[in-house]
């Protein structure tokens, strides 16, 4: 492939990944998809529950940044969730002065609420798909969020 048309698809991706994501963040999506699971929760918290399902043991910093949010909000929003029984705190084995964010068991029922009503409302997307076309898409988008991971500069101080 020419040096050109990397450069054009490079772009397209890009294009096609910021476009995924300002659909994931439409908040009519929240509502539909919390409708389908059953689920009575603030739309803010859900995308946290998520996010420390899937990262945990996390703190609340961490987390803030993984979601694009205050850290101060977060840590609210956290509180929240852990009132709610969702997620428990707990200091962090590494640095006393860290809380953590662990699923609770009530939390992990709505994760997998959450998980079973994704499947059931984007399944119908790939209705037309090859098994091999969504292999791929998945293989594919693993290895492109794993090298970006590994090209994260370090952390600073």
């Amino acid at each position: 492939m020419t040096t050109r048309r990397r450069l054009v698809a490079q772009r397209h991706l890009h294009q096609s990944v910021v476009d995924l994501v300002a659909l994931m963040n439409q908040p009519q999506r929240d509502d539909v998809l919390l409708a389908e699971a059953g689920v009575a929760l603030d739309r803010a918290l859900f995308p946290l529950l998520v996010g420390i399902q899937r990262f945990q043991p996390i703190g609340v910093v961490e987390l803030a940044e993984k979601a694009g949010r205050d850290h101060t909000t977060v840590s609210r929003q956290v509180a929240k969730l852990a009132e709610l029984g969702l997620v428990e705190r707990r200091p962090s084995a590494a640095d006393r002065r860290i809380k953590e964010a662990l699923i609770t068991e009530e939390g992990r029922r709505v994760t997998d609420a959450l998980d079973a009503a994704r499947h059931r409302l984007t399944t119908p997307a790939f209705a037309h798909w090859t098994d091999h076309d969504l292999f791929e898409l998945d293989r594919l988008v693993r290895r492109f969020v794993d090298d970006l991971l590994a090209m994260r500069p370090p952390e600073t101080d």
